[in-house]
């Protein structure tokens, strides 16, 4: 994908807060470099027609509330462009399972059979990860690739939007990128911070911290609607899906 086809591929919502950085000599050796990583025979997730995905689902008049992740998934079939999501018939996977977890305690919603999250992202959850693209077998491979610039970027705009956003920050990493916004923390938005959903560490804090519930009554206090949580269309999981 060249530094053309980045600009041409960018949804128009989000072109403006883009295009600096995409027309930055970072943004064209990231093409180049994945260019020259795919042509030596490695598997990079997820496809190229993916990659934007979040951005597709969820334009920058329609984010309400952004969650961050770190990397795609990096085995697969997995990845399709969303953060913490899988594609359907993949099994869901520990940090989603315990995302799951903390939404029945908090809003009574039964987690779907599957770890597709294109539900949340078409209702306004902008679900960006800080690099758009891995290599297989290779968790963290495309960090500092140049990705950061134009994912740092998105968040930004959204933290410039004047309707109220809210901020669901889990773990360091995503605390760290979103923060270095600045006057994002004493901004009009809400911003929650929580442990990551990672088996590791979802019992530091996670577990309870109530995100969804409060993001939802934020949204009704300021006229933006809520989120339902609950994707009806897949129906419920069974037990055995969150365990």
């Amino acid at each position: 994908m060249t530094a053309t086809q980045n600009r041409q591929s960018v949804p128009a919502s989000w072109a403006a807060a883009l295009r600096p950085v995409l027309d930055a000599p970072e943004a064209r050796s990231l093409s180049e470099w994945l260019e020259a990583e795919e042509a030596a025979g490695k598997r990079i997730h997820p496809a190229r027609d993916l990659r934007l995905r979040a951005l597709e689902l969820t334009p920058l008049d329609a984010v309400r509330v952004v969650i961050l992740g770190q990397d795609p998934y990096h085995g697969p079939g997995q990845a399709h462009g969303l953060s913490f999501s899988v594609q359907h018939g993949v099994r869901t996977p520990p940090s989603l399972k315990n995302i799951y977890k903390e939404l029945a305690a908090d809003c009574s919603v039964q987690p779907p059979a599957h770890g597709n999250l294109e539900h949340w992202a078409r209702q306004g959850v902008l679900l960006l990860n800080n690099a758009l693209t891995v290599e297989e077998g290779r968790a963290g491979s495309h960090q500092k690739r140049g990705w950061e610039a134009i994912t740092d970027a998105a968040v930004a705009a959204v933290a410039a939007k004047p309707e109220p956003c809210v901020f669901l920050l889990w773990g360091n990493h995503a605390q760290k990128k979103a923060l270095s916004v600045p006057g994002l923390a004493d901004s009009h938005h809400l911003v929650l911070t929580a442990p990551h959903p990672s088996p590791l560490s979802a019992h530091a804090g996670f577990f309870g911290c109530r995100h969804f519930s409060k993001a939802n009554a934020f949204l009704k206090a300021h006229g933006r609607g809520t989120i339902d949580w609950q994707d009806q269309a897949a129906g419920p999981g069974t037990a055995s899906s969150i365990t």
